[in-house]
Parts: structure tokens; sequence; C-alpha cells
């Protein structure tokens, strides 16, 4: 059988299928839609291409191509013979019922035949030519000879082989599958080491010089789970060895305490990078050193900022440019700093903080984890690199949490397990999606709070269930329930500590962390009082009287004395110097106490000049005034020409950005709506009647159909007959998009450079403009 016989084979088979078979056709495979094609039988030629093949192969699991493959091999026909071997269901049941249940196989037959992969009845089963093209590899593995073997049989097959064999499948195990070798032919040297491992079924044979690595040995060569051709059931990715302690409570409990983990790390790269941006490689990455940089001064290890600066990126809420205002060392050169899309971010409530990570991290085509490894030249990768760009990467990512997703809620699943259960939906993926990427893509869900105790968390579920980039009411409410309630008290501890058993509420969080430092984080927080806090609270504005109002009202604990001593000693001398502008000026109201100044190293630094017993005048402006005094033991505050206290803390330098966020890479062909598919099936059936119809004859016995082509004063006289005699007509028609098609019209009317009409099979209403016409044929009735 020809190509072009089993494509006109294809095309009686698609156009006796429904109109809903069609659409589902349509909707597994989106390729042949675009353009729409022309009939039943350009769909039946593009659904046979090997293009067009290999893109519907890519949906296939582990059992659709064991089934695809038997249908290949029962429809090889003998070598004397040109023409396939219709193939039956039946047989193809009998070949793989010891390995699969039969029921799953006949609904595989059927998933394949919607698929038009192939066609027929049960009894009569057609493959196509460039079918193969379906197949993850090149032979056919999983009826070859290692397709009845267990994994522990493939390793006996490997433990007894010499060096010089085992060397060359290590080589191709860590490569390409295929290799070329002249003793791949089959009247080589049987001893050649190529020649025996053919023999063995260690290698299949493609052509006279070409072999391929079976899959099964090249994962057991490369230490990933092997793939079980001898059990082609749906494996379970359950963890075996771990019972399961933890429940679905439990889990979202421990996702939400690491989200607040996630949100709050954010919250101080954010303000390290505002202190004191990055600077920018000049590959526009950031590079390793200041990773270590900030990786010091937020003390979170090297990993965790890498992962936390690439979603502050591609969220763009740091970005690179020119800092404003510029940072004490500041170069004049572009550096990665916050951008003003990022005081937004810090105001909101966490649950949104984090679903604006959450969705970063699905759609960043890059993998933090890899950051700090070496390259293919040994060189280092620095995070935000070109280098470790990888448009697969957000498709593997939402393809590793669907493996989790379609366990049950609180199941804990092994890396292994969850790798075996990936190779089976998806076979073409199997070089890909290797453990490494499994383990590491799961470690980065696991400090998302995405997953946790090896279970995949309400709030993931909610995540993989939304559309990309949509703020959806449903993930919101899952994180809502899933962080800890927000506590309005703490515990004051005489070793000027504070401890916060739990996320405080947002004001008492601003109050908290403007009078005390904190120590150490986690579900319960640590803040320590000091000297240098206590005065930062007074720079805000904050009085002492308010600072010890603040701990006696949410302090569960009675206030240290310690803590009252600490704040009203500092208070008392916080103040007596008074800065302002002139460019700056300093006022005491103790004589003393400016002459102090005076005699001061800072008063050299910042050129100091008294007007009066208490006041002095600085050049220097106001910011560096009051660090020189505070660097000289002194304990100024900033004031406004009204003589009251301002609050002299920075938000730090922001950078512009002018770029939105970058959302998930779309696929290469997105699926058709149910309305075009609608359309396009229509398109199709009108096209086929059109084809179909008989065309009238300019005079009796004659074989001339009464046609006109183009769109001139023919055309138009033989629409005005076919709508004087009530005929329909043929039309070919091209619309404004350039795609042509045929209908079958029944005319109504033709006015002002439009023929207006029905279509056959249908009661719409069509029109057409008569410049896009480009032949009519009358038909008849």
């Amino acid at each position: 059988m020809s190509s072009d016989t089993r494509a006109d084979a294809l095309a009686v088979d698609l156009a006796r299928r429904s109109d809903d078979d069609l659409a589902e056709l349509f909707a597994l495979r989106p390729d042949l839609a675009a353009p729409p094609p022309q009939g039943t039988g350009v769909l039946g030629q593009r659904a046979l291409s090997a293009a067009s093949i290999a893109l519907a192969g890519e949906s296939l699991d582990l059992l659709d191509v064991a089934v695809l493959e038997q249908a290949i091999v029962l429809g090889t026909p003998p070598k004397r013979r040109k023409t396939p071997v219709p193939v039956t269901v039946s047989a193809i049941v009998d070949a793989l019922s010891d390995r699969a249940e039969p029921a799953d196989l006949a609904a595989r037959v059927d998933h394949l035949r919607r698929l038009a992969l192939i066609w027929g009845d049960d009894d009569s089963l057609h493959v196509g030519a460039h079918t193969a093209a379906a197949l993850p590899w090149r032979a056919l593995h999983l009826t070859g000879p290692l397709g009845h073997l267990t994994p522990d049989e493939v390793r006996a097959r490997l433990d007894g082989l010499d060096e010089r064999r085992s060397d060359l499948l290590a080589t191709l195990s860590r490569g390409p599958a295929l290799g070329r070798s002249r003793d791949a032919a089959p009247d080589a040297d049987p001893a050649a080491p190529v020649a025996r491992l053919i023999a063995d079924g260690l290698l299949a044979r493609i052509d006279h010089q070409t072999v391929e690595l079976p899959p099964q040995v090249g994962q057991i060569l490369r230490g990933e789970p092997p793939l079980r051709s001898d059990d082609l059931h749906r494996p379970v990715p359950d963890d075996d060895n771990a019972s399961r302690r933890f429940s679905a409570r439990d889990i979202d409990a421990a996702a939400g305490g690491e989200a607040l983990e996630l949100i709050r790390h954010t919250v101080a790269l954010l303000r390290v990078l505002g202190t004191a941006p990055a600077a920018v490689l000049r590959s526009g990455a950031l590079g390793v050193r200041e990773l270590r940089r900030l990786s010091k001064a937020t003390g979170l290890d090297q990993r965790r900022v890498a992962l936390i600066v690439e979603l502050l990126a591609h969220a763009r809420l740091i970005d690179a440019g020119f800092p404003d205002p510029p940072p004490a060392n500041d170069t004049g050169e572009h550096a990665f700093a916050p951008t003003t899309q990022a005081d937004a971010w810090l105001h909101q409530p966490p649950e949104r903080q984090w679903l604006t990570l959450a969705q970063a991290w699905l759609s960043v085509p890059r993998r933090a984890w890899q950051v700090g490894e070496p390259d293919r030249d040994g060189t280092t990768i620095p995070a935000l690199s070109a280098e470790n760009q990888d448009a697969h990467a957000p498709a593997q990512r939402h393809t590793i949490l669907a493996g989790l997703a379609n366990t049950a809620p609180g199941t804990r699943v092994s890396v292994a397990g969850l790798v075996a259960a990936l190779h089976w939906h998806h076979p073409h993926g199997l070089r890909r999606i290797t453990t490494r990427v499994v383990d590491e893509t799961l470690t980065e869900a696991r400090e998302l709070g995405i997953v946790a105790h090896a279970a995949l968390s309400s709030v993931g579920r909610a995540l993989l269930a939304a559309e990309p980039d949509d703020e959806d009411a449903a993930t919101l409410a899952a994180m809502r329930k899933a962080l800890p309630e927000p506590v309005d008290h703490f515990l004051a501890q005489a070793d000027l500590t504070i401890t916060v058993p739990g996320p405080m509420t947002p004001d008492l969080a601003e109050q908290v962390e403007l009078v005390a430092d904190l120590e150490s984080g986690g579900a319960a927080s640590v803040y320590r009082v000091t000297e240098d806090s206590v005065r930062r609270a007074l720079d805000a504005g904050r009085s002492s009287s308010e600072l010890i109002t603040l701990f006696t009202a949410h302090s569960r604990t009675p206030v240290p004395q310690s803590l009252t001593y600490l704040i009203e000693d500092v208070a008392r001398r916080h103040g007596q110097l008074r800065v302002g502008l002139a460019s700056s000026f300093i006022r005491c109201e103790d004589a003393a106490t400016l002459a102090a100044v005076l005699r001061s190293d800072a008063a050299d630094h910042l050129a100091l000049r008294a007007l009066a017993p208490t006041v002095a005048v600085s050049p220097s402006e106001i910011r560096e005034v009051l660090e020189q005094l505070r660097s000289a033991g002194f304990a100024p505050a900033g004031e406004d020409s009204a003589g009251e206290l301002v609050d002299m803390r920075t938000r730090g330098s922001r950078v512009a950005t002018t770029r939105g966020r970058r959302t998930l890479i779309p696929p290469r062909r997105s699926a058709l709506n149910s309305d075009q598919v609608r359309e396009v099936v229509s398109r199709l059936r009108s096209h086929d009647r059109a084809m179909a119809a008989r065309p009238a004859r300019e005079k009796k016995g004659s074989t001339t159909p009464v046609r006109a082509a183009g769109n001139g004063e023919t055309t138009t006289a033989l629409i005005q007959l076919a709508l004087r005699a009530n005929r329909p007509l043929r039309v070919d028609y091209v619309n404004a998009h350039g795609s042509a098609s045929r209908h079958i019209v029944h005319p109504r009317i033709m006015s002002a450079g439009q023929l207006i009409g029905t279509e056959d099979g249908t009661d719409d209403e069509q029109h057409f403009s008569l410049h896009r016409i480009t032949s009519v044929e009358l038909l008849n009735e």
C-alpha cells in the first residue's frame, strides 16, 4: 500500500467519523487544524506526515507506545510482500496480555484510533508509513529482545560483558543513544563487539551502519530507575519505605511555615540590595562574588540566595539599572537593585507575596539549582545567566508537580518512585526527566511551600489548577488557610530579647522590627533590643513612653526592668544634638555638649563652625552629619524647619523598570477552543460536500461544467443564472486572511458587491464578497 493509498484510506475513515469525533481529533492534535484542512483528503495526508505524527507521539504514555509498537510489528509485511498486513485488536491484546490488562490494551487501541495514528475496524487495523515517528526511540524496544526481561535480568546481562563492550555501552549511555558502526550490518563479523551486543539484545540495529542503545540499558548504566518494559501496568509513585505519619493538615501547616520563611528571606534580601546594590557582570548576570556577599549579609546559604534572586528578577522585583538614590559605594554603573514594584510587593499581605514568588518559580526559564556549578567549559554558572536559560524548565516543573498531583492528598512520594511514574507517563522525556532534575525540583518546591513532607500540599494543588499568572482566589484562600494565625503579642525576656510565638500582625511587626533586631527566624522568632535598635525607633519619631507602652501592651510576660532602663537611658541622651539644614546645622540646648562636639574628630571631617554656644553649621549633607556624630559617640536626631523630629530612615536604592513581568513561555502550538474546533469541522464538512457535488453540464451529454473563474462579468452572470433557476453553486473563496475554502451555496440575493446565501448542510446565512470569489460552478439540484 503506497503513501497515497494509505492517505486515501485514512481520509475515508475520517469522513465516516462524527463531528464530535473530528472535534476530539483536532483537540488532541491541534497542528492538524492550522491551517484548516481542505477536506478529509488533505486531513488524511497531514495526519500521516512524520512531523505531525511526532508531535502526537509526545502525548503517549508507555502503554500507548507498546500498543503502537505491536501494531507496527504485526502490520509490517514479510520481506517478499510489499503491501502492509492488516492488524486485528485481538492479535495486539494477545501479544501484550502477559504484561498488561486486556481491557487496558483495548482501550489504548481506541485511543490511538482517536488520534488517527491507526485506523480501521477491529478486524482490519492499519498503520501509516511514518507511524514509527511517534515512538520515543528509533527501534522497537518494548517488543524487542529486552521487552520481557526484568531490570535484574538486564543487569545480569550487563554484568557478564567484557570491558570493551561495557565501555562501548557506557559511551552511548552518556551521549546520544544512536551510534554508527560498520559492524552493525547483518553480514558483519559476529565476533565484533557491536555484532555481539546486537546478538545479546543490548543494542538494536537501525540500519546497516546505525545502532541504538535500548532505554532500559541506558537508564541502568546512568543509575536511573530502569524502565519496566516487562510490566506495562501504571506505576504508583508512593514512598513504600515511609509510613504515612503526616496528615493533610500537617502538610499544609509545614507548607505555610516554609512560605513565611521564604517571604522573610526575600524581604531581607530586598533590603540588602536596596542598601548595597549588586554589581552586574558584562554578560548581564550576577556574579559569584556578589552572590557570596549577599549570602553573608543576609545569613542565608548561597543556594537559597540564588533561588530568591532568580525569583525576584523574573517577577521584576529587582532589575539592573542606575540605583536612585545612589548608594554610598556607587560606581556609576548598572547594578541589581529593587525596582519600584518591590515597594508595592512589600506592603501586600503574605498570601499575595507568596503567590507572586510561586508564579515566578513556575514560569522562570532557568534552574536556580545549577547556579554555582561548572558549565561545559568549566566556568562557574552565575545567577541570572543566559547560559542557564532553558525554555523547557517551566514545562518540566509542571510535569513533575502534575506527577505528584496524581496521588491522593497526603501521600508521600519518593524521588525514585516519582521518576519511574513520570517515565511511564512521559517516555519521550526519559533523558530530560532525570533523578537529579526531579530531586532538585522537589527541593525548590519544598522551599516555596508547594511540597511538604514529600507530598503535594493543598496550596500546591490549587496553584497547579489555576491558570498561569492568574491571581486565583482558590490559591490565595488555600495559602491563607495554611499560614499560621497572626499573633498580636510576644514574650519579653530579661536578657533584652523578645520571643514571638508565630507570625505577627502587620501593625505589630512594623513596630517590633523598628525597635528590635531579628536574631533568629522561624515559627517562633527571637528579636533582641539594643541601644542601636532603640535609637532607630527614637529616630523614627517614637518617644520613650511610647516604646515602654508598646512592650507593656503586647508582652504576655512582665516587662523586665533592664529593658525599661535601656529605653530610658538611650532616650535621655537622644536628641540633645539637633541636626537641620543649613546645608546642615547642629543645635543643642547644652553648650557643653556642643563644645565637646567641636573638639571631636568629627568636627574636622564635617568642617563644623560655631555660630553661637548652642548652634554650629556644616557644609555636609544631613545624613553624613548624623553618621559622623554617631560614629564619634554622640546621639543626634534629625529635625525639620519647625523643630520636629523626622524619620531619617531610607527605603534604599531603587531602579526603574519599563518591562513587564515575564510570563510562562507558551507551547509551540496552543490548543483550540471549542468555537474554533467547530469552525474547522464545519469548513471541513463543507469542503467535502462541495467536492462530492455534481456539476451542471453546458449541454446534454457534455462533460464541460458550467463554470466561471475570477470575479468578472461571467461570474456575476452565472450567479444571476443560479438565482433565477434556484440552483446551488460551488464557490471557491479566499477570506481576508488568505485562507482558501470551497462551499456549496444556495444563493438568495446578490447586492452591494456580496453574494448572500445559505450553505449546504446548515441554516446559517453566509456573506461572500464578490472580489474574493475565485470561481463559481453551477450544480445540479
